[in-house]
């Protein structure tokens, strides 16, 4: 069973849709929401002591002094994330443990206190100031949960953790993304989060952010951490009993056609079995094929695929992470380096905002550079909203038309992968649409070798 969220949260999910014009019958994205979702790859770093015990979670009790990472490069983090074409680095500023990678005020758990740098360090700043050299948007996670801080389990805790949330959000310019979850210790049942005051702080102080959780407000959660959106994913869905760790795993996965709030899924995953760093997993690192799928089955699923890429003791991303990295995205550079779709006004100018409107069961005929080719990729200008709830795609054998494809959601984005066919013309017909169709952009491909 879900449970209620307080009348003011209820109010503040509703202050937000009436602020930024969701009409309840056709949800639209806001500005920030539609600025987040062409990212599609993005990058998660999660580093603190736990990297140093080979520990997922740590407890609280673990010493400033066995941080000490004495190569830490954050340049080589975003130059090498960069390179593999990422577009946005998050750092765990703090997780369960309650350790501060950056000098806080509030407590003395924290790099302040680390042989690192002589205690004069700040990897939180590192991080940001490299995002900006290399062009990387710049994101935070601050776990809520804090297994060091003694005001941890009463309301004042709150207020701690609120100063921790502003000093994130003043000291380190921009902020892109601000990621929530709703981990609790067993041993805090009566630890109400403040969730519609920490969701206000962000909105005041980095307006232009989104942020992150299970219940949004902006981007919700995909329902696993294996790096699969659902078949099926709608933008919508209804938020009401849901709260950040509240929520159906389900009901997220493949969102909700009828859901009234905007509320894209970003798909959270490793590149290791773990998400810090262990010397035993540096055999275990994804293969750079394995990656290509997760791109797949996320951002080819109306997602964004969040890729956590933890750095080493040493405070480096290992080689075989960065090799793989690069690898990834030479393999989709060149798979879609090339459009066979015919130049077509509206179709391939690469813009969502210049669209084709297609009436639900009247086929639209697509001409082709007469090639092989074995991907389709198919976007909405959602701007105006996600309509598309089933479509398929045939190809023109030469003496008749084949089908080649079909598919249900659309969205942001609808990759298709099917054995290779030679042809001059395909034929997309949606067959099924909850209102106007749109369709912005089809691109149709040929796989790299590498794939």
């Amino acid at each position: 069973m879900f449970k209620k969220l307080p009348y003011s949260a209820l109010f503040l999910l509703a202050l937000s849709t009436l602020t930024y014009g969701q009409n309840p019958a056709t949800p639209r994205p806001t500005p920030r929401q539609l600025a987040w979702q062409p990212l599609e790859t993005t990058a998660f770093l999660h580093f603190t002591v736990n990297t140093f015990t080979d520990k997922e979670w740590g407890d609280g009790t673990e010493s400033p002094a066995i941080f000490n990472p004495t190569k830490l490069d954050a340049r080589q983090w975003i130059r090498s994330l960069k390179e593999a074409g990422f577009k946005m680095a998050i750092i765990t500023a703090k997780h369960h443990d309650g350790f501060c990678l950056w000098p806080t005020k509030t407590t003395e758990h924290s790099v302040k206190n680390s042989p690192w740098k002589n205690g004069k360090g700040d990897v939180v700043r590192e991080v940001a100031n490299a995002c900006r050299e290399f062009g990387l948007k710049f994101g935070v996670y601050l776990s809520p949960w804090d297994r060091h801080e003694t005001l941890y389990g009463t309301d004042a805790y709150n207020d701690f953790y609120k100063t921790q949330l502003k000093e994130l959000l003043t000291n380190y310019g921009p902020v892109a993304e601000v990621w929530f979850d709703g981990a609790k210790g067993e041993n805090a049942k009566n630890m109400t989060y403040d969730f519609d005051g920490y969701w206000a702080l962000v909105r005041k102080l980095q307006p232009n952010a989104v942020m992150f959780s299970d219940a949004g407000p902006d981007v919700r959660w995909v329902g696993n951490e294996s790096g699969n959106a659902g078949e099926t994913c709608w933008s919508t869905i209804n938020t009401e009993g849901m709260a950040p760790g509240v929520a159906d795993a389900k009901y997220l996965n493949r969102g909700d056609a009828n859901g009234k709030r905007w509320l894209p899924a970003e798909t959270d995953v490793s590149i290791r079995p773990g998400w810090f760093y262990h010397p035993s997993e540096d055999s275990k690192v994804r293969s750079p094929k394995n990656l290509v799928n997760l791109y797949y089955q996320a951002v080819g699923r109306n997602s964004l695929l969040l890729l956590n890429v933890p750095p080493n003791r040493e405070g480096l991303l290992s080689d075989a992470d960065v090799t793989n990295l690069k690898e990834f995205r030479r393999i989709l550079d060149e798979t879609f380096k090339r459009n066979l779709v015919a130049p077509t006004p509206k179709l391939t100018d690469q813009k969502l905002a210049t669209f084709t409107p297609v009436s639900v069961n009247e086929p639209l005929t697509i001409n082709l550079t007469d090639a092989t080719f074995d991907r389709i990729s198919i976007q909405e200008n959602i701007a105006n909203g996600q309509q598309i709830a089933n479509g398929k795609v045939d190809y023109w054998t030469g003496t008749d038309w084949k089908e080649l494809s079909t598919f249900t959601t659309v969205g942001h984005k609808r990759l298709l992968r099917f054995p290779a066919v030679k042809s001059s013309k395909i034929r997309l017909t949606i067959t099924e649409a909850k209102g106007p169709v749109q369709v912005a952009e089809v691109g149709v491909f040929k796989a790299s070798a590498g794939e």
